[in-house]
């Protein structure tokens, strides 16, 4: 099966990416059956050939999770639109901490509709 992937490049602490199109039994870097473009992701520069890409698509290939964001978020000439994400992630114990906030929250305000239904009667 054919993969549309990112292929590392760049020194240790410094990435860049090249969009391939390879078999999906070789290894990372191996020698790809296509070059789609390049992704930077440091600076969120990119030159993607979308056309290509889509037709790869079209004739079964699977692309990664990252690689199909890049591609639903290309402009037409092949560079990036890049949009920030407005979800912040949190750890584990931020997240228990979130939801047993939000667990008091909706009790009291339990507790606050019961109570003027108690003062009525």
């Amino acid at each position: 099966m054919i993969k549309i992937r990112l292929k590392r490049l760049g020194y240790k602490k410094n990435p860049s990416y090249r969009i391939i199109a390879i078999d999906s039994r070789c290894k990372r870097e191996g020698a790809p059956i296509e070059e789609l473009g390049f992704y930077n992701p440091k600076t969120k520069e990119m030159k993607l050939n979308v056309e290509r890409a889509k037709t790869r698509l079209s004739q079964g290939a699977q692309a990664t999770e990252t690689v199909m964001y890049l591609i639903n978020n290309a402009n037409e000439d092949g560079t990036l639109n890049y949009k920030k994400s407005e979800k912040t992630k949190l750890s584990k114990k931020a997240q228990a901490k979130l939801e047993e906030e939000k667990a008091a929250q909706a009790a009291a305000a339990a507790q606050e509709a019961e109570a003027p239904a108690a003062s009525e009667a």
